[in-house]
């Protein structure tokens, strides 16, 4: 029935938020760079920030978990 998710979380900056995520792998998608917005993935996994320059990450209580069947090759990368 269900089979994915697309979380759409806030961020502070957009390079910065890019720049981490394309480390762990991910890769933007779409076809257009919209303003104050990024679309990220890998394999299955998308997720999506949306720009709240006021985040205040201590005090925001949103979480996304993800899975993965192989967290060792994660970590190192």
């Amino acid at each position: 029935m269900l089979n994915e998710i697309n979380p759409k979380l806030p961020m502070r900056d957009k390079n910065s938020t890019r720049e981490y995520y394309l480390k762990l792998g991910f890769k933007e998608f779409g076809e257009n760079d919209y303003d104050g917005y990024l679309m990220l993935q890998m394999d299955k996994i998308q997720i999506h920030f949306f720009e709240f320059k006021a985040l205040i990450p201590n005090k925001n209580y949103g979480q996304v978990y993800i899975r993965t069947d192989n967290i060792e090759k994660l970590y190192k990368s």
